[in-house]
């Protein structure tokens, strides 16, 4: 894996950053609407692909679509099972436009949407587009894929997918004790589950810059007792989680190393809590 890794500054790219939050939002509210549900809102996800975000594909009237939001060649792809494809560009649409292009082009395949899915996507609004900062984007989404999954793959017991949430646009998997949370109804499928989540996000309201985060539900006593290692501190504004910032990997020659390091030890941590 390379070590060179992108800058994602958020102020260098803040109206495209948007722009990208607004179509996976779109794409999101389609996937989540007709694929069967699933726990923990999984049904609502985006996933990673190599060249930008995908739904997977998910049954639509008797066929399985696939919507990629290409972020190599800047196009929103349609693809059906039934090997019926189209695409248009990313860049000069809004999100009212985006939205009727692709109810119009299913329509050409025998799929009419539910009146009202996208409500939400009215604005006529052209939204900026820089293709240098969605590329960089690509870049830096797509090696934090790997090594999410890397890191996946030695926890023995039960995790979640890694995904991006349209919602919020962070890459995020879960980590379950296997304990339920005492007071809670099982059947709650939300809040039931003892976890560790762990995630890296673009940059928000409560952390203006890239970052990556661990976060436990329910926080367990000690939690933030850990002593960090270097560069990673403890986020206690509002929530409480262990935070990276993204921009300690840019500057690292061990990136892939160091971030391995961080989810591990403080997945460690949590896991110990929670027993």
């Amino acid at each position: 894996m390379s070590n060179q890794l992108p800058s994602l500054t958020l102020a260098d790219w803040q109206p495209s950053r948007d722009t990208l939050h607004q179509f996976a939002r779109i794409t999101g509210k389609l996937r989540g609407h007709y694929m069967p549900k699933s726990k923990h809102w999984w049904h609502i996800t985006l996933n990673v692909s190599a060249h930008g975000l995908t739904t997977t594909p998910f049954p639509i009237a008797g066929q399985n679509l696939e919507l990629i939001l290409d972020l190599s060649a800047h196009r929103l792809t349609l693809r059906s099972s039934n090997g019926w494809s189209c695409s248009m560009p990313l860049i000069g649409q809004s999100t009212a436009g985006l939205c009727h292009w692709i109810s119009e082009s299913l329509l050409t395949v025998g799929v009419e949407l539910e009146e009202g899915l996208f409500i939400a996507f009215d604005s006529e609004e052209i939204l900026p587009y820089d293709i240098e900062a969605i590329s960089r984007f690509r870049q830096a989404i797509n090696w934090v894929d790997a090594v999410f999954k890397a890191f996946k793959g030695r926890l023995r017991e039960e995790t979640g997918p890694v995904q991006i949430f349209p919602h919020h646009l962070d890459l995020s998997m879960n980590w379950f004790s296997g304990r339920l949370v005492p007071g809670i109804d099982p059947a709650d499928e939300e809040r039931a589950d003892e976890q560790l989540n762990f995630g890296f996000v673009t940059g928000d309201g409560s952390i203006p810059e890239p970052y990556f985060y661990v976060t436990a539900y329910p926080a367990p006593n000690n939690w933030t007792n850990l002593e960090l290692p270097e560069g990673v501190y403890w986020h206690t504004e509002g929530w409480s989680g262990a935070i990276l910032p993204y921009a300690a990997l840019v500057s690292s020659d061990r990136p892939h190393e160091l971030l391995l390091d961080y989810l591990q030890t403080v997945q460690v941590h949590g896991a110990k809590l929670m027993t």
